[in-house]
Formats: C-alpha cells, structure tokens, sequence
C-alpha cells in the first residue's frame, strides 16, 4: 500500500470522538480562524474540542511552557490546530511530543515543511505554490455560516487604520448618513476602530443601533451574520470582509484610505469586487441596490472536509 493512502486514525472517523487542541493567543481574528475549522469539523465527525491560550505570555520560553501545563491531563489530541505567528513554536513542539497532526493557519513565519498542514488565504501565497501540506482559501477562514432562515436584518461592520488603510471618520460617517436613511440599521466595532468614533456615530446618525465590541459576546457577530440580508464593511477590516461573505448577505464596501494599494491584501479585494462578490459604495450609488454575491463563501466547511477526508 501507498504510505499516502494509509488511514490517518487508527479508528474510521465515524466509530469514535477525535480531539482537537486549538492554541489560541488572544488575538479575536486569530481566535475565530481556529474555532472556524474546529467546529466546521465537528459538524462532519464527533470532536472534542479544548483550548489553550498563550495570551500574555511573553517569549518562546514562555509560550511552550504555557501550553505544556493547559494541556497536561487533556485527552491525547488528534490535531493542534493554530493560527498567529507567537503560536507557531508552542504548536510544534506539543504536536511531536504527542505525536498529533500540526494544523497552522495563515502563512507561518516557519518553513510550511516544519507542519502537517497550512491552511493560508490565497493571497499570502501569490505565486500559489502546489505542496501536498498546502490548502488555499479565499480569504481566512472563520465561524460564520449562511443561515437558513429568512434574511432580514441590516449590518454594518466597521474596523480602523491598519497597515494597509488610513482612516477617515468624517468621510466614513458621510457615507453612513446615506446608507442608513432608511432606518433599521445596527452597527458594531473592532479593536481597532478609533476611539471616539462611536460617540460621533451616535451623535449624527439616529436611529442607528450600536453596539461596541467590547460589550459583545464572541458568538454575537456570527449570530447577527447569520441573519443579515444586507452588509457594509470598512475596506480595511479583511477578516470582517469575509465573515460578511460567509454569510450569504449582500456585502458593500465602505472605502476608506489606501496605504498600499499594490498590497497582496488589497488585490484580493479589488478581485472580490471584480468577481462580483462586493458592492462598493460608488457602484451602490449609482445601481441604488447593493449586488448578490456569486455564492456565499464557505471555506471554513470546506477545509473540515478536505482534512477529515485526509
């Protein structure tokens, strides 16, 4: 037999609970990259999912022993999943001793050959490579789904400056003012948006619901995806660019300054507007309509398949 086509359990899927050790550093986006995959995994196959978090933990030295004593008594893990470059030797180093599959999330700061599996957005792999450890997405991966239910509800993402993208909080609310005309509009911030940008919202913009992200639960931006039939996002803030396409709603992109337009980061969106996949506020204005995606994205599910299939 092809040591390639060997099982990777030493039980069929179906016939017992794998575990999943997610090692996460504190970072939200990092966080809900990881959580993307393992519960996209769960919803194919019994998995047990445990967290370990190196959040504050400052060094290498640091790090791995941090995760050593999270994980002492956990069940033997079958994949270590994790995504942000402080992880990655705390991820190596668990996996050979456990003698678990090493998922990393994004491009490594390692080389791709130190891990079992990289699952990276396409764009941090421009010249798109083939390895047989390498999946490319379109855009990270992450927790959100498209619903079922009818679609009503009205959504508006906003992130700041970035290394990518200046910020411009008179412009971004002068655009706000027109979308939210019609009333029925919620809005919510990032870690990054400018202090004081909400007050200002609440001031010109009213009727519109906001709420900080300091004062939501990690699972209330996936619930409210979920239900959306219309999204405007920030240009700067990637992450929320694909959870809004995850969702299956209509996705608007509010512009903001670029920093560097000639940014790996930013050709992926100008494709994603090319591709039809965003409205952006200029094309909204003139067609009075944001546009239906081709498909809403779901890489997260199809990733769980590709490394279960494995």
């Amino acid at each position: 037999m092809n040591p390639e086509t060997l099982p990777l359990y030493p039980l069929p899927v179906a016939e017992r609970s794998l575990t999943l050790w997610l090692i996460g550093d504190g970072k939200p986006g990092h966080e809900n990259q990881s959580l993307g995959l393992a519960e996209a995994m769960q919803r194919h196959a019994a998995c047990d999912i445990y967290r370990i978090s190196i959040a504050g933990k400052g060094g290498i030295v640091g790090r791995i022993r941090a995760v050593f004593a999270q994980s002492s008594g956990l069940p033997k893990p079958d994949f270590i999943i994790a995504a942000g470059h402080a992880t990655h030797l705390a991820l190596l180093c668990l996996a050979r001793k456990h003698q678990a599959k090493s998922i990393v999330l994004m491009r490594p700061s390692l080389p791709l050959r130190c891990f079992d599996l990289c699952i990276a957005p396409h764009h941090d792999f421009p010249n798109k490579p083939t390895r047989k450890n390498l999946i490319l997405t379109r855009g990270a991966i992450n927790r959100v789904q498209a619903g079922e239910a009818p679609k009503t509800g009205k959504l508006i993402l906003i992130g700041g400056p970035s290394k990518t993208h200046g910020w411009d909080t008179g412009a971004i609310l002068d655009m706000l003012a027109k979308v939210t005309e019609g009333g029925g509009w919620q809005l919510t911030d990032s870690r990054r948006t400018p202090q004081g940008f909400l007050e200002q919202a609440r001031m010109r913009l009213k009727g519109l619901e906001i709420f900080s992200c300091q004062e939501t639960s990690p699972d209330w931006l996936p619930n409210k995806l979920r239900e959306a039939d219309e999204v405007w996002v920030s240009e700067d803030s990637v992450s929320m660019i694909y959870e809004a396409l995850s969702s299956g709603a209509r996705v608007g992109l509010l512009p903001v300054p670029r920093l560097k337009p000639d940014s790996r980061v930013l050709r992926g969106i100008d494709e994603l507007v090319e591709t039809g996949y965003l409205t952006p506020f200029s094309a909204w204005q003139r067609i009075g309509q944001l546009r239906p995606a081709p498909e809403a994205l779901n890489e997260a599910g199809r990733c769980a398949e590709i490394v279960l299939g494995r």
